[in-house]
C-alpha cells in the first residue's frame, strides 16, 4: 500500500504538471481555430452593424448596396468560423465547457439571417437592429471568455484581460453605430442617448480596470494608445454627444474619422497582443514540460528506488515468514499428530525430543519473537497432551483394576452359585438361584465393559466354535428383560471361539438398549442369517425410534469409534459396542424400523464364521432351550472350560 500510494502521488503530480503544459500548447490551437477567426468575424459584424445603422437612419432607401456587400463579407467570415470551430483539432483542444460556449456562439451566429430578414421587411427600427447585432457580438465574446477559464495559468489570465480590452473596442463600434443612425436626423432620441451614455461609461470602466492587470509589455502598448491626442479628442466628442449637442455634418465627419482611427488602432493592438500571447505559450509550455520531465524523472527514480528497497526487505521478510510458516505447519501437521499417535498407543513421550524449539532464519526481531512464542506454545501443547494422556491412562487403569477385582469376585460368586445349583433339588430354591446367577452374569458384563473401555481384553474365551444361535441366545441371557427377547432359529453356522465373548457382549449391549428404549409390553426380535460378506444379526425393537440426525450421529460413532469421554457416561454402552466392533472388524448399523422403532444390524465378517463339528454344539442349536438351559449346558462343559480372568470359560 505505501508503494501504491507513492506511485499514485507521483502520477498525480506528474499528470498535473504535464497537463498544464499540454493546455498551454493548446493555446496556439485555440488561437488559430477559434480566437483569430472570431476576431475577424467581430470586425465584419461591427462593419455590418454600422452600415445597417446608416441604412436605417436615412429617410430614403440609400446605402443598401453597401449593406448587402458587407453582408457577403460577414457570411464568409461566419462560414470560416463555423468550419474551424467544428474541426477535429478545435474539438480536441477544447474541454466540454469550452465546447458548450462554442456551440452557443454558433447558435447566435445563426440568428443573423433572422435579424437581416426583420431589417429587410421594415420590422426593425435602428435601435432594435443595433441591439440585436449586439447580442450576436456578446455571444462571440462569451465564447472568448470561455476559452480562457484556466485561472491558475498566467497566460490565460492575460488573455482574459486582452479580451476585456477587445470588448472595449466593441463598445466603441456600438457608439459609432448609434451615432451613424442618428446623423440623418441630426439628433439622437432619448433612448439612443441613454444607450450611448452607458456604452461610453462601460468602455472607459473596462479600460481603466484592464490596464493595471496587464503585464508591462502588453500594458504599454495600450497605454500609448489611450494617451494619444486622438483618444482625448474622442472623449471630448463623446461628452458633446452626451450633452445633447446637435449633430451636424461636420461633427459627424470628425466623429466618424476619429472613431474609425481609434477602432482600427484598438484592433491592431488586439491582434498584436493575441500574437504575442500565442508566441509566449509554446516556450512556456516547453519549459513546464521540461521541468515536469525533470521532476517526474526524479520522482520516478525515487519510486523505483523505493520499490527495489521494499522488494529487498520484503523478500527477506517473506523468506523469514515462509520459514516460520513452515515450522508452524510442521508443528501442526507432523509433530503434534505424531505425539498424539504415540500417546494413543501408550508409548512414553519425551517432551524435549518431540517438541524441540522452533528455529527461525533471519535477523528480524519480530520474527524471532514469534518463533519463540510458537516454541512456547508447542511445548505447552505437548506437555498438556502428555498430561492428558497420563490422566486418561490413569483413569483406564482405575477402570481396569476395579473391573478385574469385580470380575474375580463375580467368578467366585458364580462358582459358588453353580455348586449350590448342583446340590439343590427344590424347584423354588433353584429358581431363585437361577435369578441370582442371571444377575451375576449381567454384573460380569458390566465389569467387562469397564475392561473394554480401559483398552484391555476381557478374560472370557472359548476354545471351540459356538453356534451363532447359541451366541445370540447367550447374549439375550445377559439382558435383564430376556423374557421379552424372541430369538428366531438360525442357520447351522458357528462363530470362532476367540470372538465369542466379544460378539456376545456386543449383541447383549444392543439387545439391552432395545429393551430399555421400547415399551415394556413390546417384544424385541433377533434374527440371523448368512449373507455374502459374513453373518448378519438383526435386532429390532418397537419403540419410539430416533431422529434422523441423531441416528446419523450414532452410526458415525459406530463406524469410527471416538475416544471415550468421561463426561458422556450415558452412552457408555455405545462406546463399548464401537470398540468391540472395531476389534472384530464387524460393522454395526442403526436404521429406522418399519414398526417405528430402531433396527440394529451387526455384520460379522466371514473370517469369523465356521461350520461347527461338535455334536453337543449342534444339538444345542437344534433344540428349543431357555437361557437357563444354556447356563446348565455351560456347566456341563465346565470340566473343559473355566471362567477365570484371562482363561477360557463358558
Amino acid at each position: 500500500m505505501p508503494l501504491f500510494s507513492l506511485i499514485a502521488l507521483w502520477m498525480v503530480t506528474a499528470g498535473v504538471t504535464i497537463g498544464d503544459s499540454l493546455r498551454l500548447r493548446t493555446y496556439d490551437t485555440l488561437w488559430t481555430t477559434l480566437r483569430q477567426p472570431a476576431d475577424k468575424l467581430i470586425v465584419e459584424l461591427q462593419h455590418e452593424r454600422l452600415v445597417t445603422a446608416r441604412y436605417l437612419g436615412r429617410p430614403v432607401d440609400s446605402g443598401r448596396a453597401d449593406m448587402n456587400t458587407q453582408r457577403v463579407r460577414t457570411n464568409e467570415a461566419r462560414d470560416d468560423v463555423r468550419r474551424l470551430a467544428l474541426s477535429d483539432s478545435s474539438r480536441e483542444a477544447t474541454t466540454p465547457a469550452m465546447r458548450a460556449q462554442v456551440d452557443e456562439m454558433l447558435e447566435g451566429l445563426d440568428r443573423l439571417d433572422e435579424i437581416r430578414g426583420e431589417i429587410d421587411e421594415g420590422l426593425s427600427n435602428r435601435l432594435r437592429a443595433i441591439e440585436t447585432y449586439n447580442l450576436v457580438s456578446d455571444s462571440i465574446y462569451q465564447m472568448h471568455y470561455g476559452l480562457a477559464i484556466i485561472d491558475d495559468i498566467p497566460i490565460y489570465q492575460q488573455s482574459r484581460v486582452v479580451i476585456s480590452l477587445g470588448y472595449a473596442k466593441e463598445l466603441l463600434t456600438r457608439e459609432q453605430a448609434i451615432q451613424a443612425a442618428a446623423a440623418s436626423s441630426g439628433r439622437m432620441t432619448d433612448e439612443e442617448r441613454k444607450l450611448f451614455t452607458q456604452l461610453v461609461g462601460n468602455r472607459r470602466f473596462l479600460i481603466n480596470q484592464a490596464l493595471p492587470e496587464l503585464d508591462a509589455d502588453l500594458r504599454q502598448m495600450h497605454v500609448d494608445l489611450i494617451t494619444t491626442p486622438l483618444y482625448q479628442r474622442l472623449r471630448l466628442q463623446e461628452e458633446k454627444i452626451i450633452a445633447g449637442d446637435r449633430i451636424t455634418s461636420r461633427t459627424q465627419q470628425v466623429w466618424q474619422a476619429t472613431s474609425d482611427d481609434l477602432a482600427e488602432s484598438f484592433q491592431k493592438a488586439q491582434t498584436e497582443a493575441g500574437k504575442r500571447l500565442a508566441e509566449r505559450a509554446e516556450p512556456i509550455a516547453d519549459s513546464i514540460l521540461t521541468r515536469a520531465g525533470i521532476v517526474g524523472g526524479c520522482g520516478l527514480l525515487a519510486v523505483l528506488a523505493s520499490i527495489l528497497i521494499s522488494l529487498r526487505f520484503g523478500s527477506r521478510l517473506s523468506r523469514e515468514l515462509a520459514g516460520l510458516r513452515q515450522a508452524a505447519l510442521d508443528l501442526a501437521n507432523v509433530r503434534l499428530p505424531r505425539v498424539l499417535t504415540k500417546l494413543k498407543k501408550g508409548e512414553d513421550v519425551d517432551v524435549d525430543v518431540e517438541a524441540p524449539p522452533i528455529t527461525t532464519i533471519g535477523r528480524t526481531s519480530e520474527i524471532q519473537d514469534v518463533g519463540r512464542a510458537f516454541s512456547t506454545v508447542q511445548q505447552t501443547a505437548v506437555e498438556a497432551a502428555v498430561g492428558q494422556a497420563r490422566l486418561q491412562r490413569g483413569v483406564s487403569q482405575v477402570f481396569l483394576n476395579l473391573a478385574r477385582r469385580s470380575q474375580t469376585l463375580l467368578h467366585r460368586q458364580r462358582t459358588q452359585l453353580h455348586s449350590m445349583q448342583r446340590h439343590t433339588t427344590e424347584p423354588e430354591t433353584l429358581e431363585e438361584l437361577f435369578r441370582l446367577d442371571h444377575l451375576t452374569t449381567r454384573m460380569r458384563r458390566h465389569a467387562e465393559g469397564l475392561i473394554i473401555l480401559s483398552g484391555a481384553t476381557p478374560g472370557r474365551a472359548w476354545r471351540k466354535p459356538v453356534p451363532m444361535y447359541d451366541v445370540v441366545r447367550g447374549a439375550a441371557a445377559e439382558v435383564e428383560d430376556y423374557a421379552r427377547v424372541n430369538v428366531f432359529p438360525m442357520e447351522d453356522h458357528a462363530l470362532d471361539g476367540s470372538a465369542v465373548a466379544d460378539i456376545i457382549h456386543l449383541i447383549a449391549e444392543l439387545i439391552e438398549n432395545a429393551t430399555v428404549y421400547s415399551p415394556p409390553h413390546t417384544s424385541v426380535t433377533v434374527r440371523g442369517e448368512l449373507v455374502g460378506t459374513g453373518f448378519a444379526v438383526e435386532i429390532e425393537d418397537r419403540g419410539l425410534g430416533m431422529a434422523p440426525d441423531r441416528l446419523a450421529e450414532l452410526n458415525e460413532r459406530l463406524a469410527d469409534p471416538p475416544e471415550f469421554d468421561l463426561a458422556d457416561t450415558d452412552r457408555m454402552g455405545l462406546f463399548v459396542v464401537a470398540r468391540l466392533a472395531a476389534r472384530r472388524e464387524a460393522r454395526v448399523t442403526l436404521r429406522p424400523s418399519p414398526y417405528g422403532g430402531t433396527t440394529a444390524i451387526v455384520l460379522i465378517p466371514a473370517t469369523l464364521i465356521v461350520v461347527p463339528k461338535d455334536p453337543d454344539l449342534k444339538r444345542l442349536a437344534e433344540e428349543e432351550v431357555t437361557p437357563e438351559d444354556i447356563i446348565l449346558a455351560s456347566l456341563r462343559q465346565g470340566e473343559q472350560q473355566t471362567d477365570k480372568p484371562g482363561e477360557e470359560g463358558p
